[in-house]
């Protein structure tokens, strides 16, 4: 895979799930703005539980390995998205990491950002 084609793939999947997000979590979240509860609504039966538990697993990753680069190799900017994980979701600051990481590892190779 080219990496331009990798690059069109994860902001695609973002911006898909950012606008997914958007339709559904934010009319019902005004609606009604019980965050917490919100937030226990994804543990309301075992499957989305194991989904839920999963979304958190990989936030809790994503944020370990941003912290770790950002001391090993000094990726800056990573907290931003690890928030980002938080809302709008582990799809969105994931995908804005590895492009962040990209283009810093590519400017300290000398290849300079495409």
């Amino acid at each position: 895979m080219s990496e331009a084609i990798f690059k069109t793939v994860i902001i695609a999947a973002a911006a898909i799930f950012t606008l997914l997000f958007c339709i559904w979590i934010i009319p019902p979240l005004v609606a009604d703005p019980d965050v917490v509860g919100a937030f226990a609504a994804g543990f309301v039966n075992p499957y989305s539980s194991g989904y839920s538990a999963d979304v958190l697993a990989c936030w809790a990753i994503l944020a370990a390995w941003i912290a770790y680069e950002a001391k090993a190799l000094d990726i800056r900017h990573g907290w931003i998205c690890a928030l980002l994980g938080i809302i709008p979701g582990v799809a969105v600051g994931f995908a804005l990491y590895l492009l962040l990481r990209l283009k810093q590892l590519r400017e300290r190779s000398g290849q300079g950002a495409e």
